[in-house]
């Protein structure tokens, strides 16, 4: 709808993903940004342009005031938090903006990508099964991974077939330049003796597949078992990354698996294969282009696509951070559409096609 009033928007979280979106909302006719909120007291008091790094200051001051936010009675909280590391705190705030009545659109909180999944802890469910009911509200999470690279991709593609024999989901970056947390949680940059965390099968399915879920109840079966699989490529080399360097005889890349067992084969799988360097573990998969999201289906037809996230404005940015921007507007642009929803949790399965609203100007 053109002509529609901008939605008001409260973003919580200026790390990475936030600030770029604020930076983007400067101009966008779609969205009015009326707060932002920080939990970090050196960012209190500073205009979101400055946090943002815009030239201009926007005019809207940060603030850890989550009463003063929900005063501000947005469209919605767009809530680029932290991860479920941090479940409680996000548990806790978001709760507060569903029960005032305020629709959350957020990239935290992974498993709750499918609430479904019996995985998901009770005290992660109830209280925001509570907190929309009371506030008939709804509550949407997404992300890349997981997230719209496997699920609304391979989905949509599985959609065009007539018979899908096995479809198959993967991240394929080269973190050189990521600044993210990877080394207690991958064992990038460690012994290879060290055991991260992902590496243990329950964690791994619990944080990263509940798309494998969705996936499975979207194609109308039941999975049999979810099994994983974990490797690791050791460097000869001294490798330089964003965040130091990785010494000869380290991990430097890993490649992992999540599958959904149905009648006994794999039928459904999301596979990360993450490098430092392009040229690490050289016999692992790769992308016809560097850094892309893949998608596999071998069925009737057989459909493959990878999709790349770049910048083409001469800033410079490298294609991580282009898929970290496009994780920060697939919450924003579903704002509308969560809006018109019934209260409640919203998966992707729920959601129109979100074409996005005022991106054309």
């Amino acid at each position: 709808m053109p002509n529609a009033a901008p939605k008001r928007i409260v973003i919580w979280g200026t790390g990475f993903v936030g600030r770029m979106v604020i930076a983007e909302l400067a101009n966008h006719p779609g969205f009015e940004l009326v707060g932002v909120g920080v939990s970090n007291p050196d960012k209190v008091g500073r205009d979101a342009g400055e946090i943002a790094g815009l030239a201009a200051p926007l005019g809207v001051l940060a603030t850890d005031d989550v009463d003063a936010l929900i005063a501000l009675q947005p469209d919605a909280l767009v809530h680029y938090g932290p991860t479920a590391a941090h479940a409680e705190d996000n548990i806790a705030l978001i709760s507060r903006f569903l029960r005032a009545g305020i629709d959350v659109c957020s990239t935290a909180m992974t498993p709750w990508v499918w609430p479904q999944m019996k995985l998901n802890p009770p005290n992660w469910i109830t209280p925001i099964e509570e907190a929309c009911a009371e506030g008939g509200a709804s509550c949407f999470t997404t992300g890349i991974d997981p997230g719209f690279a496997n699920d609304l991709f391979p989905m949509t593609l599985m959609g065009l077939c007539s018979e899908v024999r096995t479809v198959r989901a993967s991240e394929l970056l080269d973190y050189t330049n990521y600044e993210g947390d990877y080394e207690f949680e991958m064992g990038i940059g460690r012994e290879p003796e060290f055991r991260p965390l992902l590496e243990n099968p329950d964690i791994l399915i619990f944080a990263w597949g509940a798309t494998v879920f969705m996936m499975a109840h979207a194609a109308g079966i039941e999975l049999d078992d979810v099994t994983t699989t974990w490797d690791k490529w050791v460097t000869p080399t001294e490798r330089k990354t964003a965040k130091g360097v990785i010494a000869p005889g380290n991990v430097a890349a890993v490649r992992f698996t999540i599958n959904g067992i149905y009648q006994g084969e794999t039928r459904i799988q999301l596979e990360h294969v993450n490098r430092i360097g392009t040229d690490a573990a050289p016999d692992w998969p790769s992308g016809n282009d560097d850094d892309v999201y893949r998608v596999d289906i071998e069925g009737t037809p057989s459909i493959f696509q990878e999709t790349a996230f770049r910048f083409t404005d001469g800033s410079g940015r490298d294609a991580a951070t282009a898929g970290c921007l496009a994780t920060g507007p697939r919450a924003l642009n579903a704002v509308p559409a969560v809006n018109d929803l019934p209260p409640g949790w919203v998966t992707p399965l729920d959601l129109p096609l979100i074409p996005g609203v005022g991106t054309i100007r």
